[in-house]
């Protein structure tokens, strides 16, 4: 039997035909919308769920101390937060002390803590530090001890960072202001159940020669260690 042929669709035919396709072509393009936005939403989920274990997750939830029986006297004088000296990323955890040295000899401890303030301005860097020690022995904070400071490289995450100024282009400090980090280094490691073996050099982290004297002078490190090993276990 011979085929009967197909006659030619009607304009109005034409025009359905046209408008079912219009259809579900708006309805793919909300499904894959649909699906891109749900997988946006798994995506931001799973950041925010690793940020809250990376922050959160800690043995104790504020490093902030109330507490400084033992340390030596301390000015607070805290940076104002910005993204060059005081991101406020909050410290996961304590695992070390690192000490270093301004390489700006006869600066004073607040000179360099208005250095770290001044550095939204300027943008020389991101740097700062915890503490600032001075010639004299006068420790300023410049962080709370629950945050980070830009110091330590690869070690910011974890360390708490103690500056030290110094009178020449040896390094070495004052009498004064070696007893007032010996203090303070052993202060900390008291708070957070460390020891002198959790207590570095900035050279320990990234090779760089700082502190300088006491990276070129390894028994004089070895006797700070030592002494504030002794200053920590001296403390009730």
């Amino acid at each position: 039997m011979a085929q009967k042929r197909r006659g030619k669709m009607t304009r109005k035919q034409r025009q359905r035909q046209l408008h079912r396709r219009m259809f579900l072509t708006g309805v793919l393009v909300v499904l894959i919308c649909v699906g891109i936005y749900s997988g946006i939403r798994r995506v931001a989920k799973t950041a925010s769920d690793i940020t809250a274990v990376d922050y959160s997750g800690s043995d104790y939830e504020d490093n902030d101390i109330t507490d400084w029986t033992g340390a030596p006297p301390i000015d607070v004088e805290l940076l104002t937060p910005n993204s060059w000296s005081r991101p406020q990323t909050r410290l996961k955890k304590v695992d070390g002390i690192v000490i270093h040295y301004t390489a700006n000899p006869g600066s004073t401890a607040m000179q360099n803590r208005d250095y770290f303030e001044n550095l939204p301005e300027t943008q020389e860097a991101q740097a700062s530090s915890h503490f600032v020690v001075g010639i004299e022995g006068e420790v300023v904070q410049c962080i709370p001890t629950s945050e980070w400071s830009y110091a330590s490289n690869q070690r910011n995450f974890d360390t708490i960072s103690i500056e030290c100024c110094h009178p020449d282009d040896s390094g070495e400090f004052t009498d004064e202001t070696y007893n007032s980090v010996v203090q303070l280094a052993g202060f900390l490691c008291k708070r957070f159940n460390l020891t002198s073996d959790d207590v570095i050099r900035h050279y320990d982290v990234t090779e760089k020669l700082c502190p300088l004297y006491y990276v070129e002078h390894e028994d004089a490190w070895i006797q700070m260690k030592a002494d504030i090993q002794a200053y920590a276990d001296s403390l009730s």
